[in-house]
């Protein structure tokens, strides 16, 4: 499969059946991996995946979209769409990375959060707003990387980070290429048209100045040859915190803070890595 890709094609690749998860990256990249359970108000939400582990020795708070790989899977982790409790799963992460100062590295692949009726009743607005808000104060380093779908609120609630990194052929847009055609063309199957419109692919986010840097990907896509990809992004992970962690904590919040004031500026773009 040629690099040169059509933006459908890379929708496609990123909702690959076989393309590495939150679950595959944490057992590449991290040592002694704790799974931390549960958001201390109602249940434990498998879509989001997150605990401690050791990056090259030092402790960091690792948080990603659960989609699974079996029916089963898919239908316990609502196909990676978080409901509130998971969100409220990666607030109470978040606040202890805070508390021990341990850098956060998250993981984002969703269509988008659980649009169901429970979901709605049990504040998934709030729950998202306050995961952005949190966030976004945050005076530990923070690095994201997209490394399947990114869609919506449901992906930008662990998306703000001082860097923010994509997968080749990872995708982040403000909501689905079918929702996009249905409602600016009522007519889904209009997708792959939308697919050339949304500027949803890394190239453009990264001359957009949305992300700062790719992670290059084999011909056929991560599923087909994951090894590369997880020594390349092991690379830029390194590179990116060794470099945050010069910051103080008052400009890690305020470096987020301006990264995300000028989001779109094409002078943020970067090289790929």
């Amino acid at each position: 499969m040629p690099n040169d890709l059509a933006p459908a094609q890379r929708v496609a690749l990123a909702r690959h059946a076989q393309r590495p998860g939150t679950a595959d990256f944490i057992s590449a990249l991290f040592t002694d991996f704790f799974e931390q359970r549960g958001d201390r108000h109602c249940a434990d939400d498998g879509s989001i995946l997150g605990g401690i582990a050791l990056f090259h020795g030092h402790p960091v708070t690792v948080i990603g979209h659960r989609k699974g790989r079996t029916l089963e899977e898919h239908m316990a982790y609502h196909f990676g769409m978080p409901s509130p409790e998971g969100y409220r799963k990666a607030q109470r992460l978040m606040l202890q990375a805070e508390k021990f100062g341990r850098p956060i590295i998250t993981f984002i692949d969703t269509p988008g959060a659980y649009p169901g009726l429970e979901a709605e009743a049990h504040g998934q607005g709030e729950a998202i707003a306050r995961t952005l808000a949190l966030l976004s104060g945050l005076t530990v380093p923070v690095v994201a990387v997209v490394t399947g779908e990114g869609g919506s609120g449901g992906a930008l609630a662990l998306g703000v980070g001082n860097r923010v990194l994509m997968l080749e052929n990872a995708v982040y847009s403000v909501l689905s290429p079918e929702g996009f055609a249905a409602i600016l063309w009522k007519d889904a199957s209009r997708s792959a048209e939308a697919c050339d419109v949304m500027k949803l692919t890394a190239a453009d986010l990264l001359e957009l100045g949305v992300i700062d840097g790719i992670i290059p990907e084999p011909a056929a896509g991560a599923h087909a040859a994951p090894q590369p990809v997880y020594r390349a992004l092991d690379a830029a992970l390194a590179r990116e915190l060794a470099a945050l962690s010069k910051l103080s904590p008052s400009a890690l919040a305020a470096n987020r803070y301006k990264k995300f004031r000028l989001m779109g500026s094409k002078a943020l773009g970067k090289e790929r890595l």
